[in-house]
């Protein structure tokens, strides 16, 4: 199945696998060498904080299972490059089956989508491991399974559901779809969730427009400062 241009803004979300062939607007260059390049920077680094990181994920594991029933991991269908629909992978920081009910209530879906389709920080439903976990940003750490896959890259724009995504200007539709979602950003760098809606955008597009292998990597050494520093994580 072709996901053009204009299919994007359908009501029904692409299927899962559908690739994106037609962009309405011309992109930023990009060689494919810079993209392999950055792609084995990507495998290299994810392996090895995976590596190092797998004691601490073990016991989050392990601290979410014996704190709240239900699955460790929480799965949820993100738009990737090419306008593909991805599982992103993350530790559940909410009760079981709180996402079903938020998007099942009209009213707490509107809360949930105009409070950047996350759950308000107070939300009784935010697990107290899981509250730990956001505002130390661990609870992505699985996400690096999904750099593995080839589904996320390192740096870039963090992945969003496909009603985000099509709220947004056809140009930055299709800015966010000719790259991989990634693990951090130019938006979180510089605050995370301080900044909202056009605020994001626009770091957003900044981000993919200067997308480079140096540029990522000028991200890259300031995101582990950004986590520490907790701000605007919720």
């Amino acid at each position: 199945m072709s996901l053009l241009s204009s299919d994007i803004r359908s009501e029904a979300p692409p299927r899962r696998g559908a690739e994106r062939v037609v962009l309405s607007t011309a992109m930023p260059s990009v060689s494919a060498r810079s993209r392999r390049l950055n792609r084995a920077v990507d495998v290299a680094v994810a392996l090895a904080v995976l590596v190092v990181a797998a004691p601490v994920m073990l016991a989050i594991a392990a601290a979410i299972r014996f704190t709240s029933p239900g699955p460790v991991i929480f799965r949820q269908q993100r738009v990737g490059r090419g306008g593909r629909l991805f599982e992103v992978l993350k530790f559940r920081t909410m009760a079981n089956g709180t996402h079903d009910e938020v998007l099942n209530d009209p009213e707490m879906r509107a809360i949930y989508e105009l409070n950047d389709f996350k759950l308000p920080g107070d939300d009784p439903r935010i697990t107290r491991v899981g509250r730990w976990l956001r505002r130390t940003s661990l609870d992505e750490l699985p996400q690096l399974v999904n750099v593995l896959r080839g589904e996320m890259g390192l740096v870039g724009v963090r992945p969003i559901e496909y009603e985000q995504l099509v709220s947004r200007p056809q140009y930055d539709q299709d800015l966010y779809c000719y790259h991989r979602p990634a693990l951090t950003g130019l938006w979180q760098v510089a605050g995370r969730s301080e900044y909202r809606d056009t605020h994001r955008i626009e770091l957003d597009r900044q981000c993919l427009e200067q997308w480079s292998v140096r540029e990522n990597f000028k991200i890259l050494v300031r995101t582990p400062k950004a986590v520490l520093a907790g701000a605007g994580a919720h």
